[in-house]
């Protein structure tokens, strides 16, 4: 199985870079709070170092962390423990993109948490801002009973090749790249950037050789695109070059005079997928020139290998990716849990399992306890891209004392891959873009299942964005809420657009058909009645897709549910007028854009 990242300096060095990176910063904020940088300029540099600024105003910030395809070691958990305690509220939020979040943390503050966050190797580094994002990969990589390479090397060779690259700084805007280990694609690379899916070819002499398939100009947001392929196979050892070209194209032919046409997608609306293909394959050719082209593998993957983990003879493997059902076979909780949770087939003889983040916070005192079990345990922890945590290298024999422990945490429902595992963007919490309380309507939308005897269904995922820039990924979900307002009696009121299936996997994607309109209010009613007949009428080993395709597709479905389309009287009923999480009535306050869909 493969190992997490290496880092060359130890618990409480700080690399050479990265303590410029920290000086510079001082620097920086010390002129800007004189009043002698402009808060434009500020705006730019503050982005690129990770840090966002909130809604509320102010100095509040979000610090954004990579967490490169989602690995973490036990020094690094405690430290976004010290984090979490010390400059914000007590937890942190993992991201859709394997990031964690920390809010309110004051500007005058910020260098001390990255120091902090340096002296274990962790930064904030082009975490924000119009650079390249943190690397994302599928969790299971290196322990996944259907991979083709363990792509986990692969992506932390990206993350060091890119990292400061002075090509990755002033894009034209953020470039988002990802990794998946086969066409499962549970790392989700069709709606990135550039996606990188590791495939099989055959040879004239029989046997086949491992590379990868890399997708361009995928995205979501307010105009979702698929990404396309860039050709049948890239050899291994033109993988990092061809990202490379990718990035350099986009530099080259972004649209830098307007932002909401920036992304590499629009690219392929302007000139078409054909030419910006001939333009990449030609910019990869001429990178012989470049200091940055290496005929070889990256040193990391040469040093680290990507062989597969292969399955198990004696283990039949666990399903995997979109759509696949959990069958519970007893109501015992730690059966239960094994059922949903443990990920077996791996040839090396361990499994996974995963420990369930409800909406994706983790406190600072859960942030230490799974650095204690790393430590106890002596395996792998990552974070995943629906916000939850899973533990790799495990036996048979420890998933007892891993059930155990997480049960004290309050982690050890049978979460993952169920409908209560709900994924939220953190909404107007914090958001300066979102219009609606995502958070808040993910948590009553968990209740309602619950309280339905639905939260443990299995093949169909909840996703909600409190905005139309799709950070909770909302577009490629079987069931997809995206907040919007709605004026009802004269009022404002949050609302949110449905949006049925969305699916990825198996090299294509899906975004969901936009149906019904509902009242915040009533969006927990209408999840419960598409589950509930979603379950009741599916056949077996039938995914939500074709249930959905069989029923006769996202337009009838979703418009069984206009009934539900209705806001009564502010005299009758206040609580259709006030958002989740909110006292007072609605308004739908946007601010100045510095989130990720902006």
């Amino acid at each position: 199985m493969s190992q997490t990242i290496d880092v060359e300096v130890g618990p409480g060095a700080i690399s050479p870079e990265a303590l410029a990176d920290i000086e510079k910063f001082e620097r920086m904020l010390a002129q800007y709070l004189a009043g002698d940088l402009e808060e434009d300029r500020f705006r730019i540099f503050r982005l690129n170092n990770g840090v966002y600024g909130q809604r509320q105003g102010g100095h509040n910030q979000m610090v954004r962390v990579k967490a490169p395809y989602g690995a973490l070691r036990p020094e690094q958990l405690e430290m976004l423990a010290h984090v979490g305690d010390t400059y914000s509220r007590g937890w942190g939020h993992i991201t859709t993109r394997q990031n964690l979040q920390f809010h309110f943390v004051q500007l005058e503050q910020i260098p001390a948490v990255l120091r902090d966050l340096a002296s274990v190797g962790l930064t904030t580094r082009e975490a924000c801002g119009d650079t390249v994002r943190n690397i994302t990969g599928c969790h299971l990589a290196g322990a996944c009973p259907y991979e083709v390479l363990d792509i986990s090397p692969w992506a932390e060779a990206a993350f060091r090749h890119f990292l400061r690259n002075p090509y990755a700084q002033r894009l034209p805007r953020k470039f988002k790249i990802n990794f998946s280990g086969c066409v499962t694609d549970c790392g989700q690379a069709m709606f990135n950037d550039a996606g990188v899916i590791a495939v099989n070819r055959p040879k004239p002499d029989g046997t086949v050789e491992a590379g990868f398939r890399v997708f361009f100009a995928g995205g979501l947001g307010a105009n979702p695109h698929p990404a396309v392929a860039l050709e049948e196979f890239t050899p291994r050892e033109q993988l990092i070059p061809t990202l490379e070209a990718l990035l350099r194209t986009f530099d080259h032919y972004g649209n830098r005079d307007n932002k909401l046409r920036a992304r590499m997608k629009w690219l392929v609306d302007t000139m078409g997928a054909d030419e910006v293909r001939t333009r990449i394959v030609k910019e990869r050719k001429l990178l012989l020139a470049a200091t940055t082209w290496s005929p070889d593998l990256p040193d990391y993957v040469a040093e680290h290998g990507d062989a597969p983990a292969g399955t198990s003879a004696t283990t039949s493997p666990t399903p995997m990716g979109w759509g696949h059902d959990v069958v519970f076979t007893s109501r015992d909780p730690y059966v239960r849990w094994e059922n949903a949770n443990v990920v077996r087939g791996n040839a090396k003889g361990t499994v996974s399992a995963y420990a369930y983040a409800r909406l994706g916070d983790i406190t600072s005192d859960q942030f230490r306890a799974v650095a204690a079990l790393q430590r106890e345990l002596g395996i792998e922890v990552r974070v995943t891209n629906r916000q939850n945590f899973v533990f790799r290298g495990l036996t048979e024999e420890q998933l007892p004392t891993l059930h155990a422990r997480l049960s004290v945490l309050g982690m050890a429902e049978p979460g993952a891959e169920l409908a209560r595992d709900v994924v939220s963007c953190p909404g107007a919490d914090t958001c300066n873009l979102a219009v609606t309380q995502s958070r808040g309507l993910a948590d009553a939308i968990g209740a309602a299942l619950e309280e339905a005897g639905l939260a443990d269904v299995g093949g169909v995922r909840i996703n909600i964005s409190g905005c139309t820039n799709s950070c909770g990924q909302h577009h490629v979900a079987d069931i997809g809420f995206v907040g919007i307002e709605r004026r009802a009696h004269k009022r404002a009121a949050p609302g949110y657009q449905m949006l049925l299936g969305g699916h990825v996997g198996v090299e294509s994607i899906e975004f969901g058909r936009k149906t019904v309109k509902l009242p915040a209010k009533a969006v927990g009613a209408a999840t419960v009645r598409v589950i509930g007949r979603f379950a009741a009428e599916r056949e077996a080993g039938e995914t939500f897709t074709t249930w959905l395709a069989r029923s006769g597709g996202a337009d009838v479905v979703g418009g069984e549910l206009q009934d539900l389309d209705h806001f009564p009287p502010f005299e009758e009923d206040p609580s259709y007028y006030v958002d989740y999480d909110e006292q007072g009535p609605y308004v739908a306050e946007v601010g100045a854009g510095e989130c990720a869909g902006s």
